[in-house]
């Protein structure tokens, strides 16, 4: 998906966004959601893609430590695909479906490998998280979504409610005047957040300081 009409740019960049359908129905109920916010960041500007999670199987991390410059060592799914298009993203949404209260079992393996194995391609690159559900299991699943934003060094985008929205099917979500609010509203936050930091990298505001080797082991001979 690309934004309707010029496209947002500050030093001769695009920004563009993506995001992850992680329902196995391509244009359901997640999807009609994260359209909401993708009609909104065109209207900001700024360009965007969903990335189909689509049904086919989705094998779960293993740690087995082989991961590769382009990402997992398992190469029969697309998570390196989608690390490859993370590399070039300015900011992230992820959306899934609700089942048991949680996120689908698969949008969490695969973001288990993506963030394992590419982990860094997402430091200091806003995301949001977005959840859809016929009642309840919905504030579950975004806490769930938001841990990757929070262990990466990624700022988390809100908005004017919890990031969700309602409905059985795409027809009941486009009646839930208020859940679509609630992506609008993510949309606009998004594309200022990205455009307060492309304005910052042109001022010469470096990125933060990162301190790494200090680890804890609790557990002590």
């Amino acid at each position: 998906k690309v934004a309707n009409g010029p496209c947002f740019t500050q030093g001769g960049i695009c920004m563009n966004v993506l995001m992850l359908n992680g329902s196995a129905k391509p244009k359901g109920c997640t999807y009609t959601a994260l359209e909401e916010i993708g009609r909104t960041l065109a209207e900001e500007g700024v360009s965007y893609e969903i990335f189909q999670l689509g049904p086919a199987p989705i094998r779960d991390c293993i740690g087995c430590g082989q991961c590769t410059e382009h990402g997992c060592i398992f190469t029969d799914d697309a998570v390196n695909a989608f690390i490859e298009k993370a590399r070039h993203a300015d900011g992230f949404v992820f959306g899934t479906p609700v089942y048991y209260a949680h996120p689908s079992g698969r949008v969490l393996s695969f973001l288990d490998r993506v963030f394992y194995s590419a982990g860094h391609v997402f430091a200091y690159k806003p995301g949001a998280a977005v959840a859809s559900a016929r009642r309840a299991g919905t504030t579950a699943s975004l806490d769930a979504l938001q841990k990757y934003f929070g262990i990466s060094q990624m700022p988390t985008i809100g908005s004017t409610y919890w990031n969700m929205v309602h409905g059985n099917r795409p027809e009941e979500v486009a009646l839930d005047a208020e859940g679509l609010q609630t992506m609008r509203n993510i949309g606009h936050n998004l594309a200022w957040m990205l455009k307060c930091l492309q304005a910052g990298k042109e001022a010469g505001l470096p990125l933060p300081k990162t301190e790494r080797g200090s680890r804890t082991n609790f557990i002590r001979p």
